[in-house]
């Protein structure tokens, strides 16, 4: 009986995921793709970098990993919301790594201490969304986090608070705002990775805002992600 009454409720919502997939097809994602990258604005680049990160098949993996520097990533195939942004502005030139880890040597103090550590770690310290949040407001744009669609623009950075026992509700949610797909393209959707890798959807408000960030850091912060043989290392370590 409830099983039949949950099926129920659920009907309607069932062609609207399907609509939503459909529309973020490949071919449509590759149009937008295209379109982001023949402008010069940083930001719609940085859009299309996001785009990309979705045809990467990518395992929710919050480890620990001893990581090169600069330019240190794990292993391709896993990652979690904040890998996505990272790959995603490495991919433009910034090396959100290296800035955040220069930053915290500088003014640890300033940055939130949560995790009981005493100085800064270039392994990690990147990867969690609160270090991300102080940054990108000492050297961004803090934006209203408002429910207008218009008050955000292609590019902008979101953290979200998760309201329920998601994998990254203890340590907030982070994404990159993007066009939507096809006839939806005037549209403001998310690329973010909320456990089943990076994915390309309409869901800006579904979740409690906690910040809105512009980022779009001056030529002379740019640094090209460093190539390096060196692979990371899963650690125990926090």
């Amino acid at each position: 009986m409830v099983l039949a009454i949950g099926f129920f409720y659920l009907r309607p919502i069932i062609p609207f995921l399907q609509s939503q997939r459909a529309q973020a097809s490949a071919a449509n994602k590759q149009k937008a793709i295209e379109s982001l990258q023949s402008s010069t604005e940083f930001a719609k680049n940085l859009a299309a970098a996001a785009l990309e990160r979705t045809s990467k098949a990518v395992e929710y993996d919050p480890g620990y990993y001893d990581l090169p520097y600069p330019g240190g990533d794990l292993p391709s195939h896993k990652g979690v919301s904040t890998d996505l942004v990272v790959r995603s502005y490495r991919a433009v030139g910034v090396d959100l790594q290296k800035l955040v880890h220069e930053d915290m040597s500088a003014h640890f103090r300033l940055y939130p201490q949560l995790w009981e550590r005493k100085g800064p770690d270039r392994n990690i310290d990147h990867r969690r969304v609160p270090n991300l949040q102080r940054y990108f407001s000492r050297f961004g744009k803090v934006l209203e986090n408002s429910h207008s669609l218009d008050d955000y623009e292609i590019g902008d950075v979101v953290t979200w608070n998760l309201p329920y026992g998601a994998a990254e509700q203890a340590g907030g949610h982070i994404g990159i705002v993007v066009p939507g797909p096809g006839a939806r393209s005037n549209e403001k959707w998310v690329v973010h990775n909320i456990g089943s890798g990076p994915e390309w959807e309409d869901k800006l408000f579904d979740y409690e805002i906690a910040g809105h960030f512009r980022f779009e850091p001056l030529s002379g912060t740019m640094t090209a992600a460093a190539d390096s043989k060196a692979g990371a290392t899963l650690s125990t370590s926090p």
